[in-house]
């Protein structure tokens, strides 16, 4: 089986130790850590800037960085966080006026591009841009909040991407975003997802490598 990535999404860390925290869960196995930026405009909800990704950099962090942008309008902000370090960039298709153009831009300025689908998203908005993807990010949970109950129709969403990228023979991860849990990370990879975005069940743990090892775990019957 491939190997399926966990992206760890500081948002459920502990932000007084934040170098720490992050430390801690690349230590336990995390493969990536996730960055989410909200706006308090776009989701109801205010987070991080470019700093805190910065900082994170300049703390030594060695694993990718992701920048999920949730925030409108969304062009303006991402140079600057791709200066500050970003790995990979992805953001809503209803934030942009023209979804092609930031795509480009984030390209142009050295990052992996991708989009993030609410659960309301229709897939149509793939349809003119699925090869200029390193990434589609299916939100399980309406975003702005972390801690927040998987929602058993991403599923079926997932099931339909997979078999979009598959029939278009494209390389794009598959990412799955809100409510990832031991309990349902079978059914989500087995939907063909590819990389599991965690907050609160790694940070919310007493143990960050028990809480990983428990994730991988209830991976390693799949063929």
């Amino acid at each position: 089986m491939k190997k399926i990535e966990i992206s760890a999404s500081i948002l459920s860390a502990d932000f007084a130790r934040l170098g720490e925290e992050v430390d801690k869960v690349i230590e336990a196995g995390a493969d990536r850590i996730h960055i989410d930026v909200m706006d308090n405009h776009y989701v109801p909800n205010l987070t991080v800037g470019p700093l805190v990704c910065q900082a994170l950099k300049h703390h030594g962090v060695k694993v990718p960085l992701d920048v999920h942008l949730m925030i409108q309008p969304v062009d303006a902000l991402i140079p600057a966080f791709a200066q500050a370090g970003a790995t990979r960039i992805t953001f809503h298709p209803e934030a942009s006026l023209h979804v092609e153009r930031t795509l480009q831009l984030i390209r142009d300025c050295g990052c992996e591009a991708g989009l993030a689908l609410n659960p309301a998203t229709p897939l149509s908005c793939l349809d003119y841009v699925l090869d200029q993807l390193s990434v589609i990010l299916v939100m399980s949970v309406n975003p702005g909040f972390g801690g927040q109950h998987f929602l058993p129709s991403a599923l079926k969403k997932i099931k339909q991407i997979r078999h979009l990228i598959s029939t278009h023979r494209q390389t794009v991860c598959l990412e799955v975003d809100g409510g990832v849990k031991a309990d349902n990370v079978r059914m989500i990879v087995e939907a063909g997802a590819d990389t599991l975005c965690v907050g609160s069940a790694i940070f919310g743990a007493h143990d960050y490598h028990q809480a990983l090892t428990k994730l991988r775990e209830s991976l390693t019957a799949l063929p």
